[in-house]
This record gives structure tokens, C-alpha cells and sequence, in this order.
């Protein structure tokens, strides 16, 4: 599983969106089931981004589903297409 930790970079928007867009590219193409997105609990600012960004339509053709992990609400799993 790959994984994306955005707490380095989360006052960087340019580089957010460049991380997210790397990583999904990256997992898609290599043939990843799943893709972790750790945004963090914080004020929940830099998640609501992550799923912004998630629900962009070129986005959503590349995976299935995603969902916050139940034990851990700082942390996106991203099911990917197979």
C-alpha cells in the first residue's frame, strides 16, 4: 500500500495538490490496490482538501472508493481500480 503523509507539507497548497496528484498517478499506474492519505486529525482543514481533491471528476475515474479509516480519522484509504 502506498502511502502519503501530508503533515511536512500542509501549509503548502501548491505542494498538497502536488503530492496527491504524484502519489494516485503513481498507485494507479504501478497497480496498487489501495493507496493510504494520512492528512491528519488537526482541525480537519487539510482532510476536507484531500477529499476535495478526491472528488475532482478526472480524479474519481482512477479509483473505486474511499473512506476514512474507522480507528483513525486522520487517516484516508483510497481504493483504487484494478
Amino acid at each position: 500500500m502506498l502511502t502519503v503523509d501530508l503533515h511536512p507539507i500542509f501549509r503548502n497548497n501548491r505542494d498538497i495538490e502536488l503530492a496527491l496528484r504524484q502519489a494516485i498517478f503513481k498507485a494507479a499506474l504501478s497497480g496498487e490496490t489501495t493507496m493510504e492519505i494520512i492528512p491528519g486529525k488537526g482541525s480537519g482543514k487539510l482532510k476536507k482538501r484531500v477529499l476535495a481533491f478526491l472528488n475532482q471528476p478526472h480524479i474519481k475515474k482512477l479509483y473505486e472508493r474511499f473512506e476514512t479509516d474507522p480507528t483513525n480519522d486522520g487517516r484516508v484509504i483510497v481504493h483504487l481500480k484494478s
